[in-house]
């Protein structure tokens, strides 16, 4: 059963950073893909940023250059780096990870950390 545990989340002030990990249970090379995603109160859930495992980023237009995700394998961690965060950040964040499996893909998601940006 695979795990993902995030953390990092706070509050923070408009302009300021934050750091997101997400945990994972198990190698994170045996994922086809892994990233972010955000629920704001009364939105559905985004894409933020997300990275497949032969390397390619994408991040929604709205955290371009602003947002950075990276990884480290030996941790089987993947991070999310916030800078200049706004008070549109503001959401719960969730990490995603992607199998492929010979039955089909399947995703995993962890709990969800709160960001808070206030202005």
């Amino acid at each position: 059963q695979v795990q993902l545990v995030e953390s990092g989340g706070g509050l923070v002030q408009a302009g300021g950073s934050l750091r997101l990990s997400c945990a994972a249970s198990g190698s994170i090379f045996s994922f086809s893909a892994m990233g972010w995603y955000r629920q704001a109160s009364g939105k559905e859930r985004e894409l933020v940023a997300t990275f497949s495992s032969g390397g390619t980023t994408n991040y929604a237009d709205s955290v371009k250059d602003r947002f950075t995700i990276s990884r480290d394998n030996a941790k089987n961690t993947v991070y999310l780096q916030m800078n200049s965060l706004k008070p549109e950040d503001t959401a719960v964040y969730y990490c995603k990870a992607r199998k492929l499996l010979l039955s089909g893909p399947i995703n995993y998601w962890g709990q969800g950390t709160q960001v808070t940006v206030s202005s």
